[in-house]
């Protein structure tokens, strides 16, 4: 009983000091952070940050060039066949488009794991049951992409990654998936999620990290990311001259109030911002590269352990809707 007590209080993914090099190039800089158990945690980052090079090490199918990296308690670069039954992979893109039928090919993955859920609850779940009987080489992409979920969550992973998930989803459906992540996690399902639908991971996770030049230069929780100061709201209106004016305000009514006694009137176009992740995602890369550009060691010390500074970030958070 107490391993057991003590395995569930343990991260189901820790991740210290990640390197992976290719020559001279560092794709993966010194990245650590954990992962709790029943926890959603968001990856974010640019496209060749150094997000799936990390995932893909993490799922034990790219070998790292230093660090340390435990999931579910295994070193991935040694899980056997035992380790990868308890994880759900959704990977960027699978491409699944052979001649079996949604329902055929859901029971033959479902007969790989001790414990899968039932099929025609997940194709359900992930909204093909008119489409259970018709062959996935016949399927839509979008209707593709949902295979590829119904796949990852077939075996009731105890960790799920899912990457980019809901590429090709139209609105309702991806609101649909939403319903289906959340339900996911209230069973306890630990979740590893990259997205670069901002309001996605807003929705969905706990914490999120923010990867750039291949080091994570923020993390934290889902409504703290940033901190304090990037969260600060944006008043904007113009002047009597018709020219634009905005000030960042932490009393946005009393703001407004002045602005509207000086003119003697509400002024024109005005409007209150509040920051949102993907404000604030925005403003940490920004700030990120302009630091890289003007000094290329200037991110080098600060930018690589689980809690990096985030006084650049906050100095460009106003300027991300301009």
């Amino acid at each position: 009983m107490t391993t057991n007590s003590a395995t569930r209080s343990e991260p189901v993914v820790r991740v210290r000091g990640l390197e992976k090099r290719y020559g001279g190039l560092a794709a993966v800089d010194g990245v650590s952070f954990d992962i709790n158990r029943g926890e959603t945690f968001a990856l974010l980052g640019p496209n060749g940050a150094g997000k799936s090079t990390t995932i893909e090490i993490l799922e034990g199918y790219r070998t790292r060039s230093g660090g340390e990296v435990s999931v579910l308690g295994t070193d991935p670069g040694h899980g056997g066949l035992d380790w990868k039954a308890r994880l759900g992979i959704v990977l960027q893109s699978t491409g699944e488009t052979g001649n079996a039928t949604v329902l055929e090919q859901l029971r033959h993955f479902a007969g790989f794991f001790p414990n899968p859920r039932r099929v025609d609850e997940v194709i359900a779940a992930v909204g093909l049951e008119s489409k259970a009987k018709t062959r996935i080489s016949k399927l839509s992409g979008g209707q593709r992409r949902r295979v590829d979920v119904a796949l990852g969550i077939i075996g009731r992973p105890e960790l799920l990654f899912l990457d980019e998930p809901t590429t090709g989803f139209d609105p309702e459906s991806r609101r649909d998936f939403w319903t289906l992540i959340r339900q996911l996690k209230a069973e306890g399902t630990s979740i590893l999620l990259t997205t670069h639908y901002l309001d996605e991971a807003a929705q969905l996770s706990d914490r999120a990290g923010v990867i750039a030049g291949g080091k994570l230069i923020e993390i934290g929780a889902i409504d703290e990311i940033g901190g304090a100061d990037a969260r600060v709201p944006v008043v904007r209106w113009r002047d009597s001259s018709g020219a634009p004016r905005s000030v960042q305000s932490e009393h946005p009514a009393a703001t407004v109030a002045a602005i509207t006694a000086e003119l003697g009137g509400e002024p024109r176009e005005l409007e209150v911002i509040r920051p949102s992740l993907e404000d604030i995602y925005l403003g940490l890369v920004r700030a990120h590269d302009a630091g890289s550009a003007s000094s290329g060691t200037a991110a080098s010390g600060t930018a690589q352990n689980t809690a990096p500074s985030t006084s650049t970030a906050t100095a460009t958070a106003q300027e991300v809707r301009s």
